[in-house]
């Protein structure tokens, strides 16, 4: 290898892993190369200023096209975060958040805190917020450089979501002190083999599932499982590229346009489990600092039941906080096998554990060694910063010291509710899927449940009627139970409005019911009454993976109109109780510090 060619390669900003790729050789050796050959960055500060007086803002960003330096040197321990990166769907502000916490906390121990994130529109970047902020990208190579650079003492992977989680065992290798859950902990959790064989150790039950890396094993694993199957790549966050698949065709199509399978990054394929009830559990913990697990202390700072059914992402689903379905059985279940789970892997800071009950049985999805989405509503909800306790334990602090050794349990509802840019994409569905759509989410406090949740439609701009027409559309396999739900409405004192099929259950349950065409039987249909502003509410479960062109027109154009939409049962009856409670008692607002 030529030190010029590649010096020069690097000034036009090359990374090691594409002159490895140009030159025939590994990352790694370019790596040591440079190393080798004293070929490293320098770092110049951000003229925060425009020059017109001195900057102290400590901005860094990296160059290979001058010898100069500015970094101020520092002897204190330093602890690099890694951020999440630019901002996409999946990801945002619950990393962001959890950060800034971070950071705010080692500072308050005395360690000098070194941000790495290349988004300047989050938080994490503000000029206050860490000690130090390096504007580069979340790439192994660059970590690395600033790592070492620094002379930092360790480095916190859990607080960015999946992209510095990648990073982990990459940056264990080179030297960097992974503090807070192992990088062995992270892959096991990460690496399904591996999960499924901690799963079967600690007899926890999960869903029949398979792996693939092309299309003739994703069918051989479907025809195991059975379908409807769930469909994913490994290694990712938002649900992207996620989905539902209930046939051969579907599953062909999936693998040969969705997605790139390899032997490393193989497609999941896991059994979905329909009509299941959904749990995020949020926890922390300082197992890992003892040699005996048994001796560590676990805290479950929240267990979240989502509204919606199971395969809607939790990043869309609306959930509730304490659950108010569950059996004191089943959550004891799934609190026994949390704290079995975070003793197996050691994990020294926050954990997300996502489960599935049904029929009684609580399946484990998924478990993930980090900050979860849910952290920021969970610590607000419970008044405990989650994301800055687990820092100071990722420092070496134990729970016991930091005085949070008991779950706490709200005598208030609490529901975390999203909120989603449909109204800015015109004619695309509403439908939730197990791919992520939202881009925030809002949260409805309150004594009485049915009013918690009203509060949340209302934070999230689609307050609930309290009169008027509702219009009731839904699929065969739903057709059992609108009868239930239609008469909860109409002793609301709503008008029910339907087309023929769903008339026809209702009618003979003995309610009253406005029939009106479908779209393709001429005028007045349900669009027409929707953009009249005739309907207050809009209840449509979509027909299959596929839905027909007019439930979509009915879905786009019921967004468009500002009313309210619900695409499934269950949060169908969760706006009825929350009309219901109302009606009742109204509402009150107070702080949220009264409910803690």
């Amino acid at each position: 290898m030529n030190l010029e060619t590649i010096t020069k390669a690097k000034s036009f900003g090359f990374s090691d892993k594409q002159i490895a790729n140009l030159a025939g050789k590994s990352e790694q050796e370019i790596r040591e190369f440079r190393h080798q050959n004293d070929l490293s960055p320098s770092y110049r500060l951000v003229d925060t200023c425009a020059a017109e007086f001195e900057a102290y803002t400590p901005y860094y960003y990296s160059s290979y096209d001058r010898g100069d330096d500015e970094i101020r040197a520092s002897e204190t321990r330093k602890v690099m975060i890694l951020g999440g990166g630019p901002n996409r769907i999946g990801q945002g502000i619950e990393f962001d958040y959890c950060c800034v916490h971070a950071s705010f906390a080692l500072k308050e121990t005395g360690i000098e805190t070194i941000m790495v994130n290349s988004n300047p529109e989050t938080v994490s970047t503000d000029y206050d917020t860490s000690d130090k902020l390096f504007f580069e990208p979340l790439t192994l190579e660059d970590v690395l450089n600033i790592y070492h650079r620094e002379k930092c003492w360790g480095a916190i992977v859990q607080f960015g979501g999946q992209t510095p989680l990648n990073l982990a065992i990459g940056l264990q290798d080179n030297g960097v002190n992974i503090i807070g859950t192992s990088p062995r902990s992270i892959e096991i959790a990460e690496d399904r083999k591996l999960f499924a064989a901690m799963l079967t150790k600690l007899d926890i039950p999960q869903p029949e599932n398979g792996l693939a890396v092309n299309e003739e094993e994703a069918l051989a694993a479907s025809k195991k499982v059975g379908y409807p199957v769930l469909v994913r790549p490994s290694f990712v966050l938002g649900g992207r590229a996620m989905q539902i698949v209930y046939s051969d065709s579907e599953l062909r199509e999936y693998m040969r346009y969705a997605v790139e399978a390899s032997p490393e990054r193989p497609v999941l394929v896991d059994k979905f489990l329909e009509d299941a009830t959904e749990v995020d559990v949020d926890c922390i913990c300082d197992v890992g600092h003892f040699d005996n697990p048994e001796e560590g202390t676990i805290v479950i700072g929240g267990m979240l039941e989502h509204i919606e059914f199971a395969g809607v992402h939790s990043g869309d689903a609306a959930m509730v906080l304490p659950p108010h379905t569950l059996s004191k059985e089943t959550i004891e279940t799934i609190r026994s096998y949390t704290h079995a789970m975070a003793r197996e892997l050691r994990v020294i800071g926050l954990m997300n554990v996502q489960y599935a009950v049904k029929d009684g049985v609580v399946y484990v999805l998924e478990v993930n060694p980090r900050a979860s989405r849910t952290v920021p509503f969970t610590s607000k909800t419970i008044g405990v910063p989650l994301a800055k306790m687990a820092a100071r334990v990722m420092a070496g602090a134990k729970l016991i010291d930091l005085s949070f050794t008991e779950e706490i349990w709200p005598d208030y509802w609490a529901i975390k509710e999203s909120v989603f840019p449909f109204n800015r994409f015109q004619g695309q569905d509403i439908l939730l899927s197990p791919e992520m759509k939202s881009t925030g989410e809002v949260m409805g406090l309150d004594a009485d449940l049915g009013t918690a949740y009203a509060k949340s439609q209302m934070a999230a701009n689609s307050p609930l009627p309290l009169e008027g027409k509702v219009f009731i559309s839904v699929n065969k396999s739903d057709k059992s139970q609108i009868a239930d739900l239609a008469k909860q409405f109409s002793d609301l004192g709503f008008e029910l409005i339907c087309t023929e099929g769903t008339a026809r259950v209702i009618q003979e349950a003995g309610m009253e019911v406005r029939e009106v065409r479908k779209l393709a039987e001429g005028r007045p249909n349900s669009l027409d009454l929707l953009k009249n502003g005739e309907i207050q509410l809009v209840i449509n479960t979509p027909s299959g993976q596929a839905p027909r062109a007019d439930e979509v027109k009915i879905r786009t154009t019921a967004v468009y109109s500002r009313g309210p939409i619900m695409t499934t049962l269950s949060s169908a009856k969760a706006a009825a109780s929350a009309i219901a409670a109302l009606k009742k008692n109204g509402y009150q607002v107070k702080p949220i510090q009264e409910y803690l």
